[in-house]
């Protein structure tokens, strides 16, 4: 592991008490330039992470509160006509940040959710015909509440595929919140939290992840889980979207873990955050378990 990695994991424990595995997740969800949803109940330090994770990397950040009348045009900008210039001037919307918060983002209605589809796919967005580039790198992290708490409108299927990762969080450990109590850990963080790295320090070890080395028979594996979830009857299949995650997601695993190879144990490490919200039909619970019995079925290579 790179110095810079393992110091920026380091800071974020400090925040995030007890979850260094959630950590470790979360970043090479950035590592392998995928966005990243949290769904948990409020409370537990989605936000918090958020922060701390722009701050530790130097990124400019904006965060956007959904609510049932958020509007596209809240969240990308408008076209407006400036009568001194004699012309239509584009003011920029929220979006246009190296990272974004989407903080609670199934209480916006599906109108609005899916003014994110093109920024997260592509990296731009389109305002009355006219194409407007992100900043790089760009990066959004999604909280939202459980889908049975009221004021929700659930994610479809194309907006939950953008998602590189879906992670839980949950409580912490007995330990970890005594800690917090007590004052541990970094609660001030806005005022304390050092730059880790650059961004442009980043997109280096995005290129490192893009050149972690893949033997033929480790992608053999990586499709046998892929082609298992095709073969069960609950949920849905993984597309080869999620084929190209999945793999992406274990290479920026590998590199955390200080290789520049893959192994099996890299992909199963993020299978489940990668698979698990894609191919739920009913519940997120059913996801992970379906996640959890195709990695026990297939075996891995020899």
């Amino acid at each position: 592991m790179s110095e810079q990695i393992k110091q920026l994991i380091t800071q974020l424990d400090q925040v995030l008490l007890g979850k260094t595995e959630h950590i470790k997740l979360a970043v090479a969800c950035i590592l392998a330039r995928g966005h990243l949803l949290i769904e948990d109940l409020p409370g537990m330090g989605k936000t918090s992470l958020s922060q701390a994770m722009a701050q530790s990397l130097g990124f400019s950040y904006q965060r956007i509160q959904f609510t049932s009348d958020l509007l596209p045009a809240d969240i990308l900008g408008v076209t407006i006509f400036d009568k001194h210039e004699s012309q239509f001037v584009f003011h920029p919307g929220p979006i246009f940040k190296q990272m974004v918060l989407a903080d609670e983002i199934n209480r916006a209605s599906p109108k609005t959710q899916s003014a994110l589809l093109e920024a997260m796919a592509e990296h731009q967005i389109t305002v009355d015909g006219t194409t407007h580039r992100l900043p790089t790198p760009f990066f959004v992290i999604a909280t939202q509440n459980p889908t049975e708490q009221s004021g929700t409108f659930p994610l479809p299927e194309s907006q939950l595929d953008r998602f590189l990762m879906r992670l839980s969080i949950g409580y912490p450990s007995l330990d970890a919140e005594l800690a917090m109590l007590k004052g541990e850990g970094l609660s001030s963080y806005n005022d304390t939290l050092p730059q880790c790295m650059s961004p442009a320090d980043l997109l280096k070890l995005q290129e490192q992840t893009d050149n972690i080395s893949v033997s033929d028979a480790l992608l053999r594996y990586l499709l046998s889980l892929v082609e298992a979830s095709r073969q069960q009857n609950e949920g849905y299949g993984l597309s080869p979207r999620a084929s190209k995650a999945l793999l992406q997601a274990a290479k920026a695993w590998a590199l955390i873990q200080g290789r520049n190879y893959l192994i099996p144990e890299d992909v199963q490490a993020v299978f489940t955050p990668v698979a698990q919200h894609r191919m739920r039909s009913s519940s997120q619970a059913q996801g992970e378990t379906i996640c959890n019995r195709i990695l026990s079925e297939v075996n891995p290579i020899q």
